[in-house]
């Protein structure tokens, strides 16, 4: 057991992917091509319109052209398919990001199956996940893509040792075990993915060398449920109006060898990750 646990923030993780980013979008422009992140927002969700600004902001940073359509709350289905359509078919846009949540009339789903695949920049395109499925080259999500740079940026054992995820969702928990089971020297792990409707899945936890909750329920991971000297990363987290709620409870740093902060952890490798996403559409196009 450790007093307090090794901190690994992600803003350095993040900041070497974006250097990376940087790098290529200038590559691209000096190759006479634009590299562009379009995005969508419905409806007038203050949170939403904040997140949009931070994007184009960081897209501005990084060279990056940001054509942006912000569609009224009481858009339809079809409004939101025909804005998706156009940005499929100009060649100037190489990535689409459509801003979640949408109003509750809206299906999410359905306007994400019109996305062209090769510019969905989130990776949650089925066609995508099956691509990281297969192994095969594509956009990959952005949290599961963010947890393996931030485990691989602070050396922590992953190949060939035993990764335990805490939640089954399709944004963490599915594609991160996809990710982390593959052959390669940043992965190639032992992977088990358990979730909350299983008896006693803490016997899964306390077993892992890396546990990852992505559970979306606020303290569910606590010192107990942790092996000493594991390594914790905190991808699952709830709010509550401005509150943001971690998986993990603030204690179990009294028993991790190492572990995501509260805040600044996961969330700059995930907006890292899109941008890096982002640039590799841009490059494909190009080609």
């Amino acid at each position: 057991m450790t007093d307090t646990a090794r901190l690994l923030p992600g803003a350095p993780v993040a900041e070497a992917v974006l250097a990376d980013v940087a790098r290529r979008a200038a590559d691209l422009r000096a190759r006479g091509v634009e590299p562009s992140l379009a995005t969508i927002l419905v409806g007038d969700d203050s949170a939403s319109a904040g997140y949009i600004r931070i994007k184009q902001k960081q897209a501005a940073e990084l060279g990056f052209v940001s054509p942006h359509e912000h569609l009224p709350a009481d858009a339809t289905q079809d409004d939101l398919h025909r804005t998706i359509a156009r940005f499929n078919d100009d060649p100037a846009v190489h990535g689409l990001l459509i801003q979640y949540p949408i109003p509750g009339h809206l299906d999410y789903d359905a306007a994400l199956m019109t996305v062209d695949p090769d510019m969905d920049v989130d990776g949650m395109h089925p066609l995508n996940l099956g691509r990281l499925s297969s192994g095969r080259p594509g956009p990959v999500p952005c949290t599961p893509a963010g947890i393996e740079a931030l485990l691989a940026h602070y050396e922590i054992p992953v190949a060939g040792h035993e990764v335990v995820i805490l939640g089954r969702g399709a944004t963490i928990g599915r594609p991160l075990a996809m990710l982390l089971a593959q052959k390669r020297p940043t992965a190639n792990a032992a992977v088990t993915v358990v979730h909350t409707g299983v008896p006693d899945w803490a016997r899964y936890t306390r077993r892992a060398d890396v546990l990852v909750a992505a559970a979306g329920v606020p303290g569910i991971v606590q010192p107990e449920h942790v092996r000493p000297g594991a390594t914790v990363i905190g991808a699952g987290v709830r709010y509550e109006g401005r509150r943001l709620l971690p998986d993990v409870d603030e204690s179990v740093a009294e028993v991790a060898g190492a572990i995501t902060p509260r805040v600044g952890g996961v969330g700059p490798t995930t907006v890292a990750m899109l941008f890096r996403n982002a640039v590799a559409a841009a490059e494909r196009a190009a080609t």
